[in-house]
């Protein structure tokens, strides 16, 4: 599944194109290799960080979505491994 369905869908982004806009942006990382373009493939396991507002959350990909559901279903395609932190000081 490319990186910007997967936000969309996980209701990490609000609406596609703002999806595709962060993934281009260069403010995530999929195991620690920063993305800058929209059609990168995720896999269940890899690891997400997103970078926003000066804060660095880090997931887990734990499912792919199907559909857009509610907060809930979305939540539970990911897992929160580590509490957001401040981001190292360029990367904002």
């Amino acid at each position: 599944m490319r990186i910007d369905r997967f936000l969309w869908l996980a209701r990490l982004a609000k609406t596609r194109s703002a999806a595709q806009t962060v993934a281009e942006s260069g403010r995530i990382r999929l195991d620690g290799r920063v993305i800058d373009r929209a059609h990168v493939l995720i896999r269940v396991g890899q690891i997400l960080t997103l970078i926003r507002g000066g804060k660095a959350r880090v997931l887990r990909i734990e499912a792919l979505p199907v559909r857009r559901g509610p907060a809930l279903e979305a939540r539970s395609c990911y897992a929160d491994i580590a509490p957001a932190i401040d981001a190292p000081r360029g990367e904002t």
